[in-house]
């Protein structure tokens, strides 16, 4: 193993029913645990979103109603979830962007406190796009020298990105090889929240990605206009983004 850990890597992938980060629902998870040591352990649960999953992302995943009508809900395995994740790294292909936030969406809902600040994260895809800029199939052609079969099935789909993220490493002399160095150059950006509402100016304070108050910073604005906080608080945001925003506007009230 190239890779160098020093605490449990835990690296997953989500089937869903859409895109939306903050109104759509997991159907499959796949985690994949590779200990220091490079032993390994693997769960895969389905998942009944309690929704509808729509034609369109059953054409992706191939994962119907049908298949998920007797499956647990996701707060049932939240706490086997939790079980698995808790004290490693997160590792995903393009889960910066969209299954660490989803998964915390999920974990907010089911009444798990999910802290960000307690998770190292590193997405291959990003390593894959700034190193050779495409899609995890072919990430797998061109670092293993393998055809992904399977694809979109949440198993094959995260044992292929360990497999990528362990060659870039070794394809890589530049590349770091601890998840602290690649969780690092993960990032394109850094952002306070999951969804990039929030970012950090050059002094390290959070300001806002949107709206009227965009570039301006949280506290500032939480201090002259209360009423923004309420109406982000009640409206279609994400529930992480929410919780980070709760944070910010206790500490500014001191």
């Amino acid at each position: 193993m190239n890779l160098k850990l020093h605490k449990p890597l835990c690296v997953f992938d989500l089937e869903t029913t859409g895109t939306n980060v903050a109104k759509d629902r997991i159907v499959e998870i796949c985690i994949l645990k590779v200990n220091p040591d490079a032993s390994r352990e693997s769960k895969t649960w389905l998942v009944n979103p309690e929704m509808y999953i729509p034609k369109e992302s059953t054409a992706v995943h191939g994962i119907t109603d049908d298949d998920v009508k007797d499956a647990p809900t996701f707060k049932e395995i939240a706490p086997k979830i939790m079980e698995m994740i808790s004290g490693s790294d997160l590792g995903g292909f393009n889960s910066n962007r969209f299954d660490v936030p989803l998964l915390a969406e999920e974990l907010l809902r089911a009444g798990v406190d999910f802290d960000l600040s307690k998770f190292k994260l590193v997405d291959a895809q990003t390593i894959f796009h700034k190193m050779e800029p495409r899609n995890l199939t072919a990430a797998y052609n061109f670092y293993c020298g393998k055809t992904l079969e399977n694809a979109h099935s949440a198993e094959a789909d995260v044992l292929a990105t360990f497999e990528v993220l362990d060659a870039q490493v070794a394809h890589y002399d530049e590349l770091p090889n601890d998840i602290a160095g690649l969780s690092e150059f993960s990032y394109h950006n850094r952002f306070a929240d999951l969804a990039g509402f929030i970012a950090f100016d050059d002094e390290e304070k959070e300001v806002f990605t949107f709206g009227k108050y965009k570039g301006h910073r949280v506290k500032d604005v939480f201090q002259k206009d209360l009423g923004y906080y309420g109406w982000i608080q009640n409206a279609d945001f994400p529930l992480y983004t929410k919780k980070v925003l709760t944070k910010i506007q206790l500490k500014s009230r001191f």
